[in-house]
């Protein structure tokens, strides 16, 4: 589904955060345990999430650096009652870039965890998968979201429009806050008719 698995075909090597159990009396130190992957959305309606989203800012990947500006990604249900992805974005060189994949919903209970898979792109050929996406925030008239991963290395804020206000963004930077990320490893999208630098989110 969807926009963190753009354009280039090769897969970022980053480590998941570890924290360090608390110390127990006399031990000098404690073995490493995983941090719980962040928490979905008590529920997503999948036909409102259906549509395209504009991409505002994102944790940098590998496979999208080629996009300059306008990313975007459409999501619709395909005859097999999976979601189809449509991930799209204008080039530096003013070219258009485009992959399509499929998702599908690993969590019945909420709806918001799911597994994208794109043919062709090594380890995300499998239709089937670990959950690799998760919606963690919503805007209460699904104005906007936000996604990332079990392991928080990929964020992604997502918009209906190019543009969102000052409130919107407050909200935003909220649940940036709650899922465990900094703001300051988000670099905004420059959008047609929103942002159009490229900066760290918390100085936006």
């Amino acid at each position: 589904m969807f926009p963190h698995r753009m354009v280039h075909r090769c897969a970022a090597v980053l480590a998941a955060a570890l924290i360090v159990a608390p110390l127990s009396a006399g031990i000098a130190s404690a073995a490493p345990r995983p941090v719980a992957a962040p928490a979905p959305v008590p529920s997503l309606e999948l036909d409102r999430y259906l549509g395209t989203w504009y991409q505002l800012a994102a944790v940098p990947q590998f496979f999208n650096l080629v996009c300059a500006r306008d990313t975007t990604a459409t999501y619709a249900l395909d005859p097999q009652g999976n979601v189809s992805v449509r991930n799209r974005c204008t080039t530096w060189s003013n070219g258009l870039n485009e992959i399509t994949g499929t998702a599908t919903v690993n969590d019945r209970a909420t709806g918001a965890q799911l597994h994208v898979s794109f043919p062709g792109v090594p380890t995300q050929e499998s239709l089937e998968g670990p959950t690799n996406y998760i919606v963690t925030a919503l805007g209460a008239d699904y104005s906007w979201a936000l996604v990332t991963d079990p392991t928080r290395v990929s964020g992604f804020v997502l918009s209906r429009t190019p543009a969102l206000d000052a409130a919107q963004w407050q909200q935003i930077g909220t649940a940036i806050d709650v899922v465990g990320q900094s703001r300051c490893v988000y670099l905004t999208s420059p959008t047609t008719g929103g942002l159009s630098q490229i900066a760290p989110l918390c100085t936006v």
